[in-house]
């Protein structure tokens, strides 16, 4: 257990590979006919900010946006999302979750939020609080700026 250690004594594998294998259990509930890791991505952007550009939302989920040119495309074709002029600056597009997008990104969580509320049942009051928190701050990390550490050597 690496509690009570500076934070340079306590390793990254660890907490990497949880994250990781939880992501990949949480990816196995995703229903066959589901969204792509992609498009609900995007989808839970729109649904948590609002309408939002194309590059501010690549951006905001550490993608170029031309990676993602493609998603939105389909997106817009299915009716997820729209596009439409910026409030503030007509000369900018911005998308837009739709009422089917909603629907869609909300029926496609269920299924891993059912799994995952199950298995949370097996835990005490104190370890759900703990992954609560554990959960806010790893969103912190995910949101915090780039800094590359150097390479280790091979």
């Amino acid at each position: 257990m690496t509690s009570g250690l500076p934070a340079q004594q306590i390793p990254p594998t660890e907490i990497r590979q949880g994250v990781v294998r939880l992501a990949r259990r949480l990816s196995s509930e995703r229903p066959a006919d589901g969204l792509s890791l992609n498009k609900s991505s995007v989808l839970a952007h729109l649904l948590r900010n609002g309408p939002m550009s194309a590059g501010a939302l690549a951006a905001a989920d550490h993608q170029q946006p031309q990676s993602l040119t493609r998603v939105f495309a389909e997106l817009e074709r299915e009716g997820l999302i729209v596009r439409s002029r910026d409030d503030h600056d007509g000369r900018q597009r911005v998308l837009e979750l739709t009422e089917k997008g909603r629907e869609t990104l909300v029926h496609d969580m269920a299924r891993r939020d059912a799994w995952l509320d199950i298995a949370l049942s097996d835990l005490t009051e104190t370890e759900r609080q703990v992954l609560l928190l554990a959960a806010r701050l790893m969103t912190r990390l995910a949101d915090s700026p780039a800094r590359h550490a150097e390479s280790p050597a091979p």
